[in-house]
């Protein structure tokens, strides 16, 4: 099965130029302030910190607008000891069963992200959401949770967009690059290990290699 995803996904990526899906993206400097507070026992989701990388917004399909697409999120960063971490949501719900499913979004500003999936960590699986919220100044903000199956979100951090730059050939494997601490689920990786190793076999390493970490200046929340 894994060998049949490779071809498929590794075709999709020679036809489009090196990406199978979520080809078209804007790209801008990114920061991730964590709240810190939780009882997850994962570090990365308990403690404060702040993770500097890069975003990518992206169209799923590649779809002209202003028809729908299943919109994409990435982001990626490296922590101080040199390691990449990728998190990718795509448009979904926020709610205890809608985080679990796909929904069509026409603004990647206003629409609502989802990992979909849990991650785990041992008995832990958590679901992570993104969420849009007011601009006052500056950049886009999306403010994070996460939650185990079932039951209520808490506030993982803040979603910082800063800087745009462009649409930068950027490529996010969250198999390879899982978050600290998390793993996505065996069949969930198996699948997207496929996809992703048959992408990158159509299109060399080239956009594994561009660095994702961008230094930026901190931010004092209020």
């Amino acid at each position: 099965m894994t060998w049949g995803v490779d071809g498929i996904f590794g075709g999709l990526a020679r036809l489009r130029g090196g990406k199978p899906i979520h080809k078209p993206g804007r790209v801008y400097d990114a920061r991730l302030l964590r709240r810190g507070g939780g009882t997850w026992g994962v570090p990365w989701l308990d403690e404060p910190g702040e993770d500097t990388g890069v975003v990518r917004l992206s169209r799923g399909a590649g779809l002209p607008r202003p028809l729908p697409d299943v919109l994409g999120l990435a982001f990626g960063f490296t922590t101080a000891g040199g390691a990449r971490h990728d998190l990718l949501l795509s448009t979904g719900g926020t709610g205890r069963f809608t985080r679990h499913l796909l929904v069509p979004r026409r603004d990647p500003l206003r629409s609502e992200y989802s990992t979909l999936f849990p991650y785990r960590s041992g008995d832990l699986r958590v679901t992570i959401t993104a969420r849009p919220r007011p601009v006052c100044r500056g950049g886009p903000l999306f403010l994070l949770h996460a939650a185990v199956p079932g039951g209520t979100a808490r506030e993982l951090g803040l979603l910082v967009l800063d800087a745009a730059r462009g649409d930068e050939p950027i490529a996010f494997d969250p198999v390879l690059h899982p978050l600290p601490g998390l793993t996505l689920p065996g069949p969930i990786a198996a699948l997207r290990a496929g996809a992703y190793r048959g992408a990158r076999a159509a299109r060399g390493r080239a956009l594994d290699e561009v660095p994702v970490s961008a230094p930026t200046p901190p931010l004092t929340l209020r």
